[in-house]
Parts: C-alpha cells; structure tokens; sequence
C-alpha cells in the first residue's frame, strides 16, 4: 500500500493506493480543506489517525518549487518538509514533485472518457503541456525522448501576463496598480477571475446588482461569478468569464509554443471542467489559442484537451510512489 496526495491551496487530497503489476489502484481517500491546517504534517496526521495505514511508500505533488525535498507553497503559510513527513508516516522517505509535475505523471493513467476535446488537432508522438488553473496557475511540460513522457515541472504560472488587445492594457495597468506587478496567475486562477469582475465593476463596464452583491457577501466570489456568468443572469460575470477564456487561450497557446508541444496541450485544475461550456466557445479560448500569425498552423495540429478526473494529480503522485522517485 501507498500513500499519495495531491495537496493545493484549497484542497489536500490524500489516497491509499495498492499497487501491483498494472496502475496503482485507488482503495480509500480523504479531501481536506488545506486553509485549516498549519501544514501538511498536521493533515498527514488526521488522515493517520483516522485510517491507521500501513505503508510502503509515499509521493506529494505540491503547488510550488520543490528544492532538496523542501517547498514553500506560494498560496499558502506552509514550508513543507520531506523528512519531516517521513517521520509522520514511519518511512525513512518521501518523495515531494510539483503538482504540474505529478498531474502530467498522471495523464498516461487516464482513458479517453477523461478528456473533452477543444481542439482535435492531430496525434502526433512528441512533446506535450499542461496547464491547470484552480487557486494558482500551473505550468509544465512533458518532454518525449523517442520513447516516452518525461515530465518537467516548471513555474509557468508566474510569467508575466501579456495583453493583447486595448481591454487587457487596460486591465493590465488597474492589476499594476494594486499588485505591482502581473503575472498570468492574476488572471488565470479563481482569485484572478474576481480580479477581472473587478476591473470590469471598477471601471463603468457595467452595474453590479444589488442582488450580486448579497450573494457575494455569503458564497465564494469567484464561485458566484462563475455561475452567473454562465446562465446569463449576470452581464459583468458574462463579461469577465469572456475575458478569463480568451486569455487562458493565449496562454496556452505561448505555453504550446515554448514546449512545441505536438503531442498536445491538457488542461487540468478545478476552473477548466466548471467553465467547459465556455471554453468551447469558438471565439474565445481556441481563437486566442490558435492567434499565433505565422504558428498557426501549427497550433492547428496541436491537440488541446480538457481533464475531467479531479484525481489525476493524486494518481500520477502514486506513480511515483510506485515507480520510485523520477530521477
């Protein structure tokens, strides 16, 4: 048995996995809402005392740089500690990976009813990218060696947003103006979609009804924007889901670039499953996408799909907690 997770800033969810000659097998799991914790060490130690598990091995994917089997998440007060989580669980290790690093391990895992498609493009062995935006942004790649995905954790999600068009100079300089600088994640994160509902609010491109206002004050914003934008009963929240999948399109689509990734783009992290309706509109996230002059037809080829298992991460940690650490 082994002990995987996939810890966020919102969620940490942890799964026993058993493992044999084929995938790990998923036995039990527990989501825990990260912000109550002081760490990580204290969820391992409720999911212990809740299950008692004998293990034989334990992988993270983390949100975050990993460095001599240390992180300090970017979303949350937490320095996590490799041994220190070994000496939680009774292992004499454990291995740490970013979260993009243990999704993209977990891609090969999944089947095709996983996946929604946004642009078919054409299957083509080489590299691939992922992005997940949920509470940050992620980046990483996969790079194929003419035999197999070798995943590569990078800090994507923390370039600088670059505007396109007039709208985003302009919602560029009001997030210059209270964050300093931009980076993509401002945008591209539930965080970010409230920061483009309140440029749009902030600046006269509409009215926030009295009734918005209530529902802000009781759900989570980014939540309530997200479904009113996509019912139609808000036009601002229509308005700012417009903007979030039109610049989640260039970006993936700068991300295709620097990977060449041929051999697709996915999609992960909690935003892009709720707002897939969205998403599939031709205009917004696949224009953008493919808005690379002379690379377009490139990016024509390249296949771009949506994850739809919220596990993924979680699987491809227990990979490799299975495999060994990635070397």
């Amino acid at each position: 048995m082994i002990l995987a997770g996939d810890i966020g800033g919102t969620h940490a969810r942890l799964g026993l996995f058993e493992v044999g000659t084929g995938k790990p097998v998923l036995v039990r799991e527990r989501s825990y809402q990260s912000s109550k914790f002081p760490g990580l060490e204290a969820v391992l130690r409720a999911f212990v005392e809740e299950f008692r598990p004998v293990t034989s091995g334990a992988a993270f994917g983390l949100a975050g740089p990993v460095q001599n089997g240390r992180v300090r998440t970017p979303n949350l007060p937490w320095e996590v500690d490799a041994q220190e989580l070994a000496s939680v669980l009774g292992l004499s290790s454990v291995t740490l990976i970013n979260d993009l690093e243990a999704l993209a391990y977990g891609i090969p895992l999944l089947t095709p009813s996983d996946f929604v498609v946004l642009n078919p493009g054409v299957e083509t062995p080489g590299n691939r990218a992922v992005l997940a935006a949920g509470t940050g942004l992620g980046v990483a790649g996969l790079v194929w060696d003419g035999k197999s995905h070798r995943p590569l954790a990078t800090e994507g999600g923390h370039s600088d947003f670059a505007p396109r068009n007039t709208l985003e100079c302009e919602l560029m300089l009001h997030l210059a103006k209270r964050f300093g600088r931009v980076s993509n994640e401002r945008i591209l994160s539930g965080p970010g979609l409230t920061n483009v509902y309140d440029f749009l609010r902030d600046t006269g491109r509409g009215e926030e009804s009295d009734w918005l206002t209530r529902r802000f004050q009781e759900e989570d914003r980014a939540k309530v924007i997200s479904l009113c934008g996509l019912d139609g009963t808000s036009p601002l929240c229509s308005q700012a889901l417009d903007i979030f999948a039109s610049v989640y399109g260039a970006v993936a689509g700068n991300v295709a670039l620097l990977f060449l990734a041929i051999g697709g783009v996915y999609l992960g992290g909690g935003i892009a499953p709720k707002l897939l309706a969205r998403l599939q509109s031709p205009h917004l996230f696949r224009a953008a996408f493919l808005d690379k002059g002379r690379l377009r037809p490139g990016l024509e080829q390249m296949p771009v799909r949506v994850i739809l298992d919220e596990r993924v991460g979680m699987r491809g940690a227990a990979r490799v907690a299975a495999e060994g650490a990635p070397q």
